[in-house]
């Protein structure tokens, strides 16, 4: 082999490595993939449907509850997450137009690297115990650029959202020091990785994953599907 014929291809494979990794490393950083769901029945579309076990457990916070309604959604979601922080108009849209209609379910999946999203998560489990889940989980969005990628813990802000809520500061504290408040957290998020959630937000649609942060046409659409299947 000559020379110039090693050098050429060993520029190739230097070439093709590289490749690889940044594939890698953007499958891991960057918008998250429709999981697959894993172990349920095929569902309208010809796609897996998630065990319904781990997707909606008793202890599930339900933004929208509605007694017989053939559909529920179900998000894994980040506070801190700015990709979260994007679907959420979609979402709040989704839950004005299906009111009624449709039970909304949120999962905490709070992602390693974000310092302040699992106490955020606590936070809101905190301030569903006292009956106000909805206003905390608007909150957060809603003020996700104030206190989101801090470094340094944010817990005095998300008593203050508490305390603006009206909410017992004192109790509400305790509920988001109490390890049984993170243990319900780490729950959500343990279900999310049997269910082979890889980011945040994870949506499904009676268990059926939706595409990557997918938009008001696209969720209504299986939406819709679903009831009138």
């Amino acid at each position: 082999m000559s020379k110039n014929l090693g050098i050429t291809l060993g520029l190739i494979m230097v070439a093709v490595i590289g490749l690889g990794l940044l594939l890698v490393l953007h499958d891991r950083g960057g918008a998250p993939t429709a999981p697959t769901a894993r172990g349920g029945p095929a569902g309208p579309e010809g796609t897996p449907t998630a065990p319904a076990g781990l997707l909606v457990r008793e202890d599930s916070r339900y933004l929208d509850r509605v007694e017989d309604s053939p559909v529920t959604v179900v998000e894994f979601l980040d506070f801190e997450c700015e990709a979260c922080r994007a679907q959420f108009p979609v979402m709040e849209r989704i839950r004005e137009d299906y009111d009624g209609r449709i039970n909304t379910v949120i999962r905490y999946f709070p992602m390693p690297g974000h310092t302040n999203s699992e106490p955020a998560a606590a936070a809101v489990e905190a301030a569903a115990q006292q009956g106000a889940l909805e206003e905390m989980y608007v909150r957060m969005y809603e003020t996700q650029a104030e206190w989101g990628e801090s470094r340094e813990s944010q817990s005095e802000v998300f008593v203050g959202f508490a305390e603006e809520l009206g909410l017992d500061t004192d109790e509400f504290t305790e509920t988001v020091e109490d390890p049984a408040t993170l243990e319900r957290v780490r729950s959500d998020f343990e279900d999310g990785v049997a269910l082979g959630v890889r980011g945040t937000p994870t949506i499904f649609v009676n268990g059926r994953p939706t595409p990557s942060m997918p938009g008001y046409e696209a969720l209504s659409a299986m939406i819709d599907a679903e009831l009138e299947g």
